[in-house]
């Protein structure tokens, strides 16, 4: 709700600064100030404004992609992910993190070319196909649908990986960061009833 709110404030700001700058532009700076007494600001001022609202207003586009962790967590639990292949659903919440910070849509490209895509980061390279470069597509799956908001590819995918050898060890940052750790943290407040 507070997305919509916010989005109809920056459309209202752009509105604003179009206005005023149809009724200032091509004249000069003395006529200028008199057609824009109803503008509270001047163009430059204006500009900035305009540009802190596009900002805004894509910051606020880009964290749509992103799940909280106790949403997570009922969604892992869901399909069946805790104690998949020994793992619990604190593993799963500290991949998501560490991987992606709980960002569905985050596409990373890699310096061999790959990218990585979703939640849990999963490498175009080996375990799904991205039609831009060579792929083993080992989960069978596109890219793109690793990056729904249902999730059920991306997870689909994680399980397919998390059973073959290295488990969930196939994720450096895994390893780096939650692996061998207290992970009971990554629960903490969340109800799943």
């Amino acid at each position: 709700m507070w997305g919509a709110v916010s989005e109809l404030g920056h459309v209202a700001a752009l509105s604003r600064f179009l206005r005023c700058w149809e009724k200032t532009r091509g004249t000069s700076v003395r006529s200028s100030e008199t057609q824009a007494l109803d503008c509270t600001s001047s163009p430059p001022k204006m500009t900035r404004v305009l540009f802190m609202s596009l900002v805004s207003f894509l910051i606020a586009i880009n964290q749509a992609s992103l799940i909280n962790r106790c949403d997570l967590a009922r969604v892992l639990r869901k399909e069946d992910l805790d104690g998949f292949e020994g793992y619990s659903l604190n593993d799963w919440l500290c991949l998501a993190f560490v991987e992606s910070r709980f960002n569905i849509s985050k596409v990373n490209e890699n310096a061999d070319g790959s990218f990585d895509y979703g939640i849990f980061q999963i490498n175009s390279h080996y375990w799904c196909n991205d039609y831009r470069s060579h792929s083993e597509n080992i989960c069978h799956e596109d890219c793109q649908d690793i990056l729904s908001p249902n999730l059920l590819s991306a997870i689909s995918c994680a399980k397919r990986i998390v059973s073959g050898a290295g488990g969930m060890k196939n994720w450096v940052a895994w390893r780096l960061h939650c692996a061998g750790r207290p992970l009971s943290y990554w629960m903490t407040g969340c109800f799943l009833g």
